[in-house]
């Protein structure tokens, strides 16, 4: 009696799909396997797009209807056919000097399609939206009044040169999809797998024991540590949330109050060297400077962020008086002991930032780091077990199923890209945004952050970067900002955007962990981060913050740049060693905006106003206690 042929279910069909995927992509970084530009990015396109819609379904209502299903398959297999004739083509193309044929028209248009699909399903209807407004302008531009007005363009013309130049869909944003980004999604999920959470919050949770505020301070610190690998802020919060957010209601936290700090601490994550997420990898193909100066940039406004967190977690639990925690910990072992374990983890970040300092490339580095860490680790423990070869298989299917979203954010943000090169309105906009501020900085500043967050708002960090990007920052760079300056400015409004209400995705997140009402979640995240909103103005009016001035700049900024958010902080809860009057927070108010202003004379009289405020405070203080 034979037996019948048993076909894999569909789940472990994704899952060697993904796996395939994602070692496909370390063997072309690697170098083992040897590629070209435009073959890598179409290939990533492929093999993506076939993934999102295999996983996600075409809404949630749909999620089992076969016919739906049937549509997802017939997607998969138009979008593989078009990518494999665009890589029997595109050499011709280019040595033709852009000559087109009718296929590959017809294979662009599925293409172009395909993209707003995924961006739809992957990233939300409003990034297609946003798409779809810059893929028409070009068919109604010359009916357009103004500076808007433009000469039109055919719908062949538009499609061919968004899916056969390197301007459009399989641009800058893919070719780092392809490379950077998919080599730290994986390296994340590895650390995660081996338990780097557990070492992360172990150590956090030992540095802040005994203080006031231990629990908020845990979570600040875990967040920061996290977000180094995670590099997003929805996701740091899922991961760290589920255990900080429980410990800061036990302390005394309320609910929305313990979802917001949770919120702020891992939108910070974002911004912390070495791994800023995949938003700053882009940044540094754009600006064209190497990413180790990315991390420089972002060096000293991380830890004034954070700097701000700690400062305002400690200055609200004095306003609600809770008292430092002299609970015991349950864990016996010795801190050298907790050390030692984590022991491949620090072997691997030590590994990842020093290769990176001396100037090897990111991807390059990150590769070198896993390795490290999967030698590491059977070392530590002194036996290799097929759990570690799971481990290590499971960290490259969560890595390519994490880029995924990622890259149809990235694919859409071409789209923006290639219509704003060909039209010129890229251009445009930024002469819109310098008309708006009558040639005023600090006005075009303004602007550029508001429409940082509105454009940033229900967005991850990558996919509000890209469109910032190419629409904004360039007005910016118009008006004088250094480029970089510019393009850090923006993406660090993108980050500041998903706890930022109406649209706060991390407070979202956070609050839902912590069982509160979401809309006050993210209100008061905002208010707790308020001091942070005002970091940017401070960078781009003072090169010190960035570490692009003298060494006299940067020391100034740094000093002024901490008392600054201290000042901000005090005066946005109300509190210093204990709550303080309303002309006390006013003081406070000033004495912070002069500090960050990066100015000797403003820095001065900011230091005599916070010295004022000081001495203020515990006169009062201390005829209370009288």
């Amino acid at each position: 009696m034979t037996t019948p042929l048993k076909f894999p279910s569909l789940a472990t069909l994704l899952t060697g799909v993904a796996f395939a995927f994602g070692a496909y992509h370390l063997l072309v970084v690697s170098g083992i396997l040897s590629i070209s530009t435009m073959e890598m990015r179409l290939t990533h396109i492929m093999l993506a797009l076939a993934l999102l819609f295999a996983r996600t379904p075409i809404s949630a209502t749909l999620a089992n209807n076969r016919l739906a299903r049937a549509f997802d398959v017939a997607l998969i297999i138009a979008g593989t056919l078009a990518s494999i004739w665009l890589l029997s083509r595109w050499k011709t193309i280019a040595f033709s000097g852009g000559m087109t044929i009718t296929q590959d028209y017809y294979a662009g248009i599925v293409i172009v399609a395909l993209v707003f699909e995924a961006a739809r399903r992957g990233v939300g209807a409003i990034l297609a939206a946003i798409t779809m407004v810059f893929f028409i302008y070009p068919f109604i531009s010359p009916y357009l009044p103004g500076i808007l007005n433009s000469r039109g363009y055919s719908f062949q013309r538009v499609v061919t040169f968004l899916t056969t130049d390197t301007q459009g869909i399989y641009g800058i944003p893919i070719g780092v999809a392809a490379t950077y980004i998919i080599v730290f999604t994986i390296f994340g999920a590895l650390l995660s797998r081996l338990g780097a959470g557990e070492f992360f919050f172990e150590i956090s949770f030992r540095l802040t024991r005994g203080m006031r505020a231990a629990s908020a301070k845990s979570a600040v610190l875990f967040s920061a540590l996290i977000g180094m690998v995670s590099g997003s802020a929805a996701g740091n919060v899922a991961v760290t949330g589920t255990l900080t957010i429980p410990l800061m209601k036990r302390e005394g936290y309320k609910p929305h109050q313990a979802a917001a700090i949770e919120a702020v601490a891992s939108t910070g994550g974002q911004i912390m060297p070495p791994v800023m997420g995949a938003a700053a990898f882009i940044m540094a193909e754009v600006v064209g400077v190497n990413y180790t100066e990315i991390m420089a940039t972002g060096l000293i406004p991380a830890l004034l962020f954070f700097a701000t967190a700690f400062v305002v977690v400690h200055l609200r639990a004095v306003r609600s008086k809770i008292e430092p925690s002299s609970a015991p910990s349950t864990d016996m072992r010795s801190t050298r002991r907790v050390l030692w374990d984590g022991g491949p983890f620090i072997v691997a970040f030590g590994l990842l930032i020093g290769m990176m300092l001396v100037g090897y490339s990111p991807f390059k580095a990150s590769m070198w780091s896993m390795a490290a860490l999967i030698i590491c680790v059977p070392l530590w423990r002194r036996h290799i077990d097929t759990d570690l070869l799971r481990q290590i298989g499971g960290a490259v299917v969560d890595g390519a199923n994490g880029v995924v979203t990622i890259s149809a954010a990235c694919a859409a943000a071409g789209i923006i890209a290639g219509v704003l090169g060909m039209t010129g309105l890229g251009s445009k906009i930024a002469v819109l945004i310098d008309m708006g501020s009558g040639g005023s900085l600090l006005i075009a500043l303004i602007l550029t952050m508001f429409v940082s967050i509105i454009l940033g708002m229900g967005l991850p960090t990558t996919a509000a970067y890209l469109i910032l990007a190419t629409v904004v920052a360039p007005a910016l760079v118009k008006m004088g900002v250094p480029m970089l300056t510019a393009h850090f400015f923006v993406f660090y409004f993108g980050c500041m955007s998903t706890i930022t209400p109406p649209v706060a995705l991390a407070a979202y997140v956070a609050g839902g962990i912590a069982k509160a009402d979401i809309s006050k979640s993210g209100w008061t995240a905002a208010a707790y981060a308020a001091p942070s909103f005002l970091l940017p103005f401070a960078f781009c009016f003072g090169p010190g913050l960035l570490l692009h001035g003298t060494m006299f700049e940067n020391i100034e900024a740094v000093i002024t740049g901490f008392l600054g958010v201290v000042a901000i902080s005090i005066a946005v809860v109300g509190a210093i060693r204990a709550p303080i009057s309303p002309l006390e927070r006013g003081i406070a108010a000033i004495a912070g905006v002069l500090l960050l202003f990066q100015d000797i004379t403003s820095a001065i009289l900011g230091c005599v106003a916070l010295v004022a405020l000081w001495a203020l405070s515990e006169k009062r203080r201390a005829s209370a206690a009288l």
